[in-house]
Formats: structure tokens, sequence, C-alpha cells
């Protein structure tokens, strides 16, 4: 579908991408692949080292705008309009309880995130409910007081997309996944593999689990931004498109952003699909140019911003309307620096210090981590973390200055459904170490259908005390890392 060329051959200099990468280098982002197109041309694509090419990258709330795109067919094809009430779509089995505000709702609303039952990812997670769609109705009702007249202002709801895409499938008789194929995405060559996991109640996850290949991102942002038109056929009405990419609500997050129908909006007419921890896909329709970036950014509150303004005045705002002479010694450059890079990791040889605590066990008082004992020992750039919490004995295994790929020792978490728990299942995670000062600093980075950080810092003292504070940032997992303790050696 999509032709390779040099950056310099669509107006783009390879310096400045090079330029571009290395200031998300620089400022230690998690950064998983990178893609840059322009007039259909892929003229940059990386995967940091392990991942690749058919890698299966959860997108987050990447999915929502997935979820806008299948409203527009059902409206296309007269199933709803954008002011149908939500109420209206579902049988009253389903939508008893619900408050006055949400059965005001209408799908324009939803739409905007301007409902009047604004319910979060957390809120979900909290309740972790049998059947999510009739929680959402359910919950507007029972909490009431703190329910509002829709259409009033933004406020992120999370829920909301996924009732919009249980919606989907309630008027089509298909999961979500198959309505799209049906619809678009098998035309424009989205790969088999694609697929979205699911909540309890058994309706897609719809607002945070698409799992698809990077240029899967990548063909679906491309039909956006051309509103719906595919190799000179219209699939789907401009006229929505151009709508739901528009900036229709005030968000307060800055200059230049702003909300449409689940697309953020952003300045030089642009446009993005937005997931947790830096899943992007930027559509500049007025250049022809979109960037992908899928990386694991959660907890740092820079990163959006470092990644999408860099690629702004670096790489879109120099871009030239016509082609640019060849520069084979720049794209050289560009190309062996990038087969260089590789997932973020700890950057701190192996030290001295370690030999004073090898072999050593330390033990510890009642923690929120229910951490009885650990035991560290290390070999060359390596080390091992053996450890016991409430759930028995386990092992984790680090390096020094690079990273160390298992699977993440504690099992149990969800897997295709939501809020589950499967025994047996272990994330697969990367971990890497280094010295500060007197603290053992290991890191762990979850790269799975789910994915998630974890900071350990282990503080040891000359008379045989350490303090451990462990802090996780991930959605509804590593809940058992996350709070501080204190022990001495046995």
């Amino acid at each position: 579908m999509f032709k390779y060329g040099t950056p310099e051959s669509v107006g783009i200099d390879s310096s400045k991408i090079k330029e571009y990468i290395k200031v998300l280098q620089g400022a230690n982002l998690s950064t998983h692949d990178i893609i840059i197109m322009r007039n259909g041309t892929i003229v940059y694509e990386n995967y940091w080292k392990p991942f690749h090419k058919d890698y299966l990258h959860r997108m987050y709330s990447v999915t929502k705008s997935f979820v806008s795109i299948a409203v527009g067919f059902l409206i296309q094809e007269g199933k709803i309009g954008l002011d149908t009430k939500i109420c209206d779509v579902f049988p009253p089995e389903i939508t008893e309880g619900a408050c006055e505000n949400v059965r005001k709702q209408t799908i324009r609303n939803m739409l905007m995130m301007a409902t009047g039952w604004p319910c979060g990812a957390a809120y979900f997670f909290s309740r972790k409910p049998n059947d999510r769609l009739r929680d959402y109705f359910w919950a507007s009702g029972a909490f009431n007081g703190i329910s509002r007249e829709p259409g009033t202002y933004f406020e992120y709801d999370s829920t909301g997309s996924f009732v919009m895409g249980a919606m989907v499938e309630e008027l089509t008789g298909k999961t979500l996944m198959e309505y799209l194929r049906e619809k678009f995405m098998d035309k424009i060559g989205v790969s088999k593999e694609a697929y979205m996991l699911t909540c309890p109640g058994g309706h897609a996850w719809s607002d945070s689990a698409l799992i698809c290949k990077p240029t899967d991102l990548l063909k679906v942002a491309n039909f956006c931004m051309h509103y719906g038109n595919h190799e000179g056929e219209q699939i789907l009405s401009a006229d929505y498109l151009k709508e739901a990419t528009s900036n229709l609500i005030d968000v307060h997050r800055g200059e230049g952003y702003g909300y449409g129908y689940q697309f953020w909006t952003l300045p030089y007419n642009s446009f993005y699909f937005n997931g947790m921890g830096s899943q992007f896909a930027v559509c500049s329709p007025d250049k022809d140019m979109i960037l992908i970036c899928n990386a694991d950014n959660q907890g740092n509150g820079t990163a959006e911003k470092t990644i999408i303004n860099s690629y702004f005045e670096l790489v879109h705002n120099t871009a030239s309307d016509s082609p640019l002479p060849e520069n084979k010694i720049a794209h050289d450059e560009l190309k062996s620096y990038s087969e260089s890079l590789e997932l973020w990791h700890c950057n701190g040889r192996e030290d001295e210090k370690s030999a004073k605590i090898n072999g050593k066990t330390f033990v510890f008082s009642d923690n929120p981590m229910t951490l009885s004992k650990v035991r560290f020992t290390f070999s060359g750039d390596e080390g091992k973390m053996e450890y016991t919490n409430k759930r028995g004995a386990k092992v984790l295994n680090f390096a020094f200055d690079r990273n160390y790929f298992e699977p993440f020792p504690e099992g149990g978490y969800s897997g295709d459904v939501a809020c589950g728990s499967v025994p047996d299942l272990h994330f697969k995670s990367a971990n890497s170490a280094m010295w500060v000062g007197d603290t053992l600093q290991i890191e762990v980075q979850i790269i799975d259908t789910y994915f998630g950080r974890l900071h350990m810092y282990f503080d040891f003292s000359e008379s045989g005390k350490v303090k451990v504070t462990m802090q996780k940032i991930a959605e509804d997992f590593l809940h058992e890392y996350q709070g501080e303790a204190e022990g001495c050696e046995e």
C-alpha cells in the first residue's frame, strides 16, 4: 500500500529526523517505535530492540478513535444520529437505573466527552463489575448526586467510549473488530492479527485495548487524514471525519489542544490519536504527514509534549513542499544511528558496592508490599533479587547498563479479559539496574499486552539496615509493589 523512500524525496532533511530521535533519546524516553510518512511514502521506520515490525502493540486510548470511526459508519448507515440518546439504543433492562442526566445524554455528548456521568478507567478498575456495560448505567443512578447536565463541559470519560463500542456491537450483532474489518479495515490492509481485549460482560474493551502492528495504526491514521477516502473510493463520510477531527470543545490543555469526536486536535491544523504512555498517530492533512509513535512513558508528565512538540519543531515545520537534493551521508548516518537503538534501560554499570551486599539476606517488618525477605547475588553485569511476599518466594533477574528480559515473577494478572486473574500468566518484563550512591535502583518495564513501570530503590546503610521504596505505574496490576519497607541484615 505504502512505498518507501528517502526523507529528502518528500522534502524532509534526514539530519532533522536524526536530531529529533536524539531529542527523544536525550529525554530518556522509553520509545518502542517511530514511523514518519509523507505523501504516502514511509521515510523513517524504526523499532527499538526488542520491538519489531510485526510486534502487536497495545494501543490504549488510541482505541477510542477507532470507536469514533465505527460510530461514523453507524450514522452513515442510518442506524443512529448524533442526537440519538444513548439510553434509547439499548434494551431497557440494560439501562434501568440510569440517572436523569444520562438519560438525556446523546451520542454527540459522548463522542465529545461532555457526558452527564463522566466515568474514568480508575472507577472501572476499583469496582471490577461483572458486566461493565450494565454497571455504567446502574452506577450513574446510584451516584446520581455527582452527575451533571450533558454537554456542559469536557471531562474525560473513558467508560463512555466503552459504552459506544458496546453500542456498535448491540446494533450490528458483530464484535467491534468484526464490524470495523467489514466496513474498512480489510480494504485498507489492516493485518489479520489485530485484535481487541474484552471487558467483563463480553463486550470489546473499546476504550483501551486495541492490539495491532504499528503499520496498522499508520494505515488507519492515513484513512482518517484523507477523510475516509482510500485510493479514490470514499468509504466513510468526509464530512463526518472532518467534524470528528476538528476542535469542537475546549479541553484546557494549553494552546492548540482541543477535542473532537474521540480525536484530539493540535496546532497546524493537525489532529491525533492519543493513547496512554505515548501511543500517538499525529496527522497533518495540510502537509500530508503522519507521525506514529509507540512507547511506554507512563508517569512522565513531559513525554507527550517532548514527542509532539519536537516533531513539529524539527521535522514537520522544516519540511519543504518540494523534494530536497539527496544526501546519502546524512541518510546513512540516520540509518546507522537508528539501528543501534534499543529499549531504554538504566545507564549505570556494576559497582563495587554490589560486593558489600552480595549473598546477604535482609528481613523486613510489616509493610504494604508484604515483603518479608530479600537476598541479592551478583555475577558480572547481572544480578538476582530473591524475595518473598505473601504470594511466596520469587526471583527477579536484572542487568547493569542493559535490560534482562524474562517473565515477571508475579503472576495472576489479567489476560484477554479486563479485571480478571490468570494464575499462571506472567507478563514479559525488561529489568535493569544501577547504583546511585548507596542506593540500588532497579527498573522493571512490563512489555506485554499490558504495559507498566516499576521503580524499586534499596537504600543500604553501613549498619546493615535497608530501606525499600517501590512505586508502580500501571493500570490495575503491580499493586503488590507499592509502598515503603524497612529491614535489616538477617
